[in-house]
């Protein structure tokens, strides 16, 4: 009697136990399905909610871990809720759209920022292989959470987000595709849905790039001269560009003298303006590609059919300077600058640089670098110089601190450095050539009022601007550096077609055109505006760059065709911009709608 009863309990417990683990499997497995609408839309879901298994201390895992599928490419944010009230923030990146994929998401960037990167871009970014992550912040510890919040801002068409398998790890389980399929078509185009205008076959792709060349322009269609400066204006002509201002408001000077204007697009090569990571099916051997001969020729007659003035061969370009630098002892993009070694490496290489180019009279001038990430992080940059090798920088830092070490007293001595690098850079590049234009170091942010004023230097100061409206920051960083403005990248995009929107989103390709036409005119019709130039010529790949971006935000698709409502826009701007500037005719007043919601004041707020 005793061992029947002993079996049956064995059994009991054995059925009890594969019940439990079967109910965790399920829970685990079970899908939950997060809807988006309106303008700011959150899912916030209790850690049981979630999975039963989820603890509250999160401090002795590495990774969040989850299978995920969205409906739509548009970014959203996760938000781990703490029991102090202040949440912490990721920005979440997919590749794609309608596809099961795995994310492994490293808890550190809940934190914190690591200290890598020379510039914003790889300071902030951080890619997989199946989404990619913004590290912005706000940060804090992980040991007392309580829910998880999914937050989109303006989703469009009610996208949706379906999440399973949520627990936590102690190491990387791997971010991948999950589904067993080309995620990419023999276009670079995303495989997985379909939309109109999708490039089926080359025999589509050939006739559509034919269609377009029957229709392009040239620079007369907006009065250009063959530099691209406005025919009918005439200043003094050195055989340079140059800047002057003329009746309150500045504008550059072509070397005939004519007043000229910048509106120009990144990444244009001279195999026809790939962007670096992507190869457009316009362009692969294996779709029997056109010359590279043919690319540049076909770029140019873009570029002026568009009436772009920068960019392309046999037209007025940017230099952007590249500096020697050395990994051990350059920190968040700011070198050992009171080392003499390196004021005689920026020498050298600003003569490599610039005496080849100081003769051109296509060349409008140098970028001498592009967002440096260190302002508003100088007790970080700080750190790193005093745990690192020992340097001349280290040694400056020590004597300045002295006994008083303060977070102030680390930023003043953050933006010593930075006028001591722009004054060996500045030097040296004068030096080798004094006939062109000193364009700065786009600034990107948006910067300190205390960086923005080191731009005094510059003969144009050069902002990177990602907003609806520039106008704001524009008019700051005149009031501030007294310096005419170049806009050095700005961008529109839309989430679709496995893309993501970029930095300023808008609903539909129609809105991107009318984000075009605002942003500029607005702008231009500003005294201290010179130009602004798009970023960038061709959309991202969907799979991403080397950080991970993978935006709509080109001019041209991953198949080398162009955006139609974007590039009719970017016309019709550019036959306005003269007027417009000159102050003889308003500038274009609608706003681009992010999604059916309306449009925020600006991407940032949030």
């Amino acid at each position: 009697m005793y061992n029947l009863f002993k079996s049956r309990f064995r059994n009991f417990v054995t059925t009890f136990c594969l019940i439990i683990v079967f109910s965790v499997a399920a829970q685990a497995q079970e899908t939950r399905k997060l809807t988006f609408d309106g303008v700011l839309s959150e899912q916030k879901l209790t850690l049981k909610e979630l999975s039963s298994s989820l603890p509250s201390d999160w401090s002795g895992y590495t990774h969040l871990v989850m299978d995920v599928r969205t409906s739509s490419p548009q970014r959203f944010s996760i938000w781990l809720y703490r029991t102090d009230g202040i949440p912490i923030r990721l920005m979440f990146q997919p590749f794609g759209q309608n596809v099961w994929f795995r994310a492994s998401i490293p808890l550190q960037y809940f934190k914190g920022m690591d200290k890598s990167g020379n510039d914003l871009a790889s300071s902030i970014n951080r890619r997989t292989n199946s989404f990619w992550m913004s590290v912005w912040g706000p940060f804090g510890e992980i040991n007392a959470i309580e829910a998880v919040g999914f937050a989109m801002t303006y989703p469009i068409n009610k996208p949706t987000v379906e999440l399973r398998g949520i627990h936590l790890s102690k190491q990387d389980e791997g971010s991948e595709f999950l589904e067993k399929l080309p995620v990419l078509n023999e276009f670079n185009q995303w495989a997985a849905g379909d939309w109109p205008g999708k490039i089926k076959n080359r025999a589509q792709l050939d006739k559509e790039l034919a269609d377009e060349a029957k229709k392009f322009g040239n620079n007369a269609d907006f009065n250009y001269c063959d530099l691209g400066g406005y025919k009918n204006t005439q200043a003094k002509a050195t055989g340079f560009f140059r800047v002057e201002q003329v009746d309150g408001k500045w504008w550059f000077v072509d070397p005939h003298g004519h007043l000229f204007l910048s509106t120009g697009v990144n990444g244009i090569t001279g195999g026809g303006g790939q962007t670096a990571g992507a190869t457009p099916a316009a362009a692969t051997t294996a779709n029997a590609a056109p010359s590279v001969n043919i690319a540049v020729a076909l770029t140019k007659s873009r570029l002026e059919s568009w009436g772009m003035t920068t960019g392309g061969q046999g037209r007025a370009n940017i230099l952007m300077l590249r500096w020697p630098q050395n990994r051990e002892s350059t920190f968040l993009g700011l070198p050992d600058v009171y080392a003499e070694e390196f004021a005689k490496n920026v020498d050298l290489s600003a003569n490599t640089q610039c005496s080849a180019r100081k003769d051109d009279p296509l060349l409008l001038g140098y970028f001498i670098g592009n967002e440096p990430p260190w302002d508003g992080r100088e007790s970080e940059v700080t750190d790193m110089i005093l745990s690192g090798p020992k340097t001349a920088t280290q040694t400056r830092l020590k004597e300045f601190l002295g006994q008083a070490d303060n977070p102030k007293l680390r930023k003043q001595f953050v933006l010593n450095a930075f006028v001591k690098y722009l004054d060996i850079v500045c030097t040296a590049v004068k030096k080798y050539d004094p006939n062109h234009l000193n364009l700065g170091i786009r600034f990107g942010g948006p910067p300190s009022d205390e960086v923005l004023r080191t731009g005094r230097v510059f003969d144009v100061c050069s902002v990177n601007i990602y907003e609806y409206d520039p106008t704001k920051l524009v008019d700051k960083v005149y009031r501030l550096t007294g310096r005419p403005i170049l806009i050095g990248e700005f961008h529109i995009g839309v989430p679709a077609n496995g893309l993501g929107a970029g930095l300023v989103q808008a609903k539909d390709q129609a809105e991107r055109g009318v984000g075009y036409r605002y942003y500029v005119e607005q702008a231009a019709s500003l005294p201290g505006f010179l130009g602004a130039h798009w970023f960038t010529w061709r959309d991202e790949p969907v799979l991403g760059r080397g950080d991970g971006e993978n935006y709509n935000i080109g001019l041209v698709d991953v198949t080398d065709r162009p955006y139609k409502e974007l590039v009719e826009a970017a016309k019709a701007t550019n036959k306005r911009l003269l007027d417009v500037h000159s102050g003889k005719i308003p500038p274009f007043n609608l706003r681009a709608k992010a999604s059916e919601a309306g449009a925020p004041v600006s991407p940032w707020g949030y």
